[in-house]
């Protein structure tokens, strides 16, 4: 009977001779050594420790050799391995150290210093606008009057010789405070203004009244049930329709350049008699070439608001000698008009607050 055969002849294998394993462990461990960062140690353990490198594919031929040689050649590939891993985890933790302590030298922040990290605000172009306005008529000597935005019903309507069927005052154009009987309202116009100033100053007077006013209009790209309008007022001895055409040409020249002039058209308000309506020449085409002009669609002129000589009813309601003086009244919006000016084409993105479109315009127009 015979023994078990010892007597074998071991597969020579290139990758797994001790010398070749030797070499693979060497040229990894040089490679790791010499990784600085840790996208270069990603690489190196990519290529010598990942699926396709010199000691992973060694160790796939283990499988070719006679059962009596796998263990030594086992043992060989599998202390190399360890070695090459063992190195890459104390160099990965060394080059987490260095990268941690190089970011907080290079990303350190001296809260002693002045912070310069809170963007720059901006004014928003109502208020800039309304300021601008108001500037132009100052410098033409004019006063600046404010008042409240919740107006009594006389001010707002009766004293503006708006009668008690008028149908602004209904509750589809007017937002009623509660209770009814105390006749309060959120202000329609700046008009109240106006008469406040008439029944607290004597003549001559000259105001502007920039402010809020609120009317239950839809919300869209158009109308706002809050806007802006500013209303000027000139109650003096001998005041024209020529003196309110030539302020509404310096004040159109101003805001919208030189050349910019208006034109009235008859219209009816029952503060006003005569009354007009207020129209810009096109400050694109300049009425020049209207049919190809997208903004005032072939008419050369753009509505902008509404003028007219103060009713005698209403400087009478307000304690001025009707026959003594006279006056002119104009008013439109300031939102409308910052649309013409700056291209704007929906007026909601003056009240959505946000601060992208604030930014754009700067601290000034």
């Amino acid at each position: 009977m015979s023994g078990p055969n010892t007597d074998y002849d071991p597969v020579e294998v290139t990758p797994l001779k001790p010398e070749e394993v030797d070499s693979a462990r060497d040229a990894a461990l040089a490679a790791i050594a010499g990784a600085t960062t840790l996208e270069e140690l990603k690489q190196v353990r990519s290529e010598h420790a990942g699926d396709r490198s010199p000691l992973a594919l060694a160790n796939r031929e283990i499988g070719a050799l006679p059962p009596q040689a796998r263990k030594e050649a086992g043992q060989r590939v599998g202390q190399a391995r360890g070695a090459v891993n063992q190195a890459l985890s104390t160099r990965q933790a060394e080059l987490e150290a260095e990268h941690e302590a190089r970011i907080l030298v290079e990303e350190a922040v001296d809260v002693t210093l002045p912070t310069d990290r809170i963007p720059a605000g901006a004014r928003h172009p109502l208020t800039t606008g309304a300021e601008l306005i108001a500037d132009i008529f100052v410098a033409m000597g004019w006063e600046v009057a404010e008042g409240p935005v919740i107006e009594s019903e006389w001010l707002n309507f009766d004293a503006l010789n708006l009668g008690p069927d008028h149908p602004a005052r209904t509750m589809q154009d007017t937002f009623w405070t509660e209770p009814a009987d105390a006749h309060v309202v959120l202000r329609t116009h700046t008009s109240p203004v106006q008469a406040r100033t008439m029944l607290t100053r004597t003549p001559p007077i000259y105001v502007v009244c920039p402010g809020r006013v609120f009317r239950t209009d839809e919300y869209d790209a158009t109308h706002s049930p809050m806007f802006h309008q500013v209303e000027g007022l000139a109650i003096d001895e001998g005041i024209s329709m020529a003196h309110l055409k030539g302020t509404l040409d310096h004040f159109a020249a101003q805001m919208f350049g030189d050349g910019i002039t208006t034109r009235f058209r008859p219209s009816y308000f029952p503060f006003t008699e005569p009354s007009a309506e207020v129209d810009l020449v096109c400050f694109v085409c300049r009425g020049v070439d209207p049919e190809s002009c997208r903004t005032c669609r072939g008419e050369g002129w753009i509505e902008w608001g509404g003028c007219g000589i103060v009713n005698p009813r209403v400087l009478r309601a307000c304690g001025v000698d009707s026959e003594r003086y006279s006056g002119f009244a104009f008013g439109m919006g300031i939102d409308r008009t910052l649309m013409f000016r700056h291209g704007l084409e929906d007026l909601r993105t003056l009240f959505e607050g946000d601060v992208r479109f604030t930014t754009a315009f700067g601290s000034e127009l």
